[in-house]
């Protein structure tokens, strides 16, 4: 006996299904921002949370530093939710041999009461006038000069060897998208 209640249940998961995966495929995409894997990157042009300059050789561990790139610690709810991830395995990815390092457009003061109400565990490098982001090629061009979100830039990672080599980057389409703490750690291990 035919059940053409059940089919229509059957084909209305399949099509929800292949539209969630496709659309999921999408939020993953990885767009082309950055240097080239395998090429050296540039010195960042940023000053950490006591205002002093920093060189991105202060924060190398045995293997690398791991660059996070985030819109910001004060308006974005999303670089907000993904600093405290990223917080939260701050020892595995020290143990794995690597530092961690955040970068965004925001003033020294909005990262320090940032960092201070959710004890982050890895600097947070205020990045004066998009002198980093420009030279990393990262900037998000949305924004133009004079934009009060000019700076910012596209929110992702990078995992750059103590030599200055960049092993790795994870930036994906959109905003929200970012790659998760997890995962992460897989691809440093």
């Amino acid at each position: 006996m035919f059940n053409t209640k059940a089919l229509l249940i059957t084909i209305s998961l399949f099509v929800s299904l292949l539209f969630g995966v496709n659309a999921n495929a999408k939020a993953l995409k990885s767009i082309r921002v950055g240097p080239s894997i395998g090429s050296q990157v540039p010195e960042i042009m940023a000053i950490d949370q006591q205002n002093q300059p920093v060189k991105l050789a202060d924060f190398y561990g045995e293997k690398g530093v791991v660059v996070v790139f985030f819109r910001s610690a004060d308006w974005c709810p999303f670089c907000k939710r993904h600093l405290v991830e990223l917080n939260q395995i701050v020892p595995q990815i020290e143990q794995a041999g690597y530092k961690m390092v955040g970068i965004s457009y925001d003033s020294v003061e909005t990262l320090n009461t940032f960092s201070k109400s959710m004890n982050i565990a890895f600097p947070l490098l205020a990045d004066q006038k998009a002198k980093t982001v420009r030279r990393f090629k990262v900037l998000n061009k949305d924004y133009k000069l004079g934009d009060k979100h000019y700076g910012i830039p596209y929110p992702g990672v990078m995992v750059i060897s103590p030599d200055g080599e960049l092993k790795d980057k994870y930036f994906y389409k959109g905003y929200k998208k970012r790659i998760t703490a997890e995962s992460l750690l897989e691809k440093l291990n």
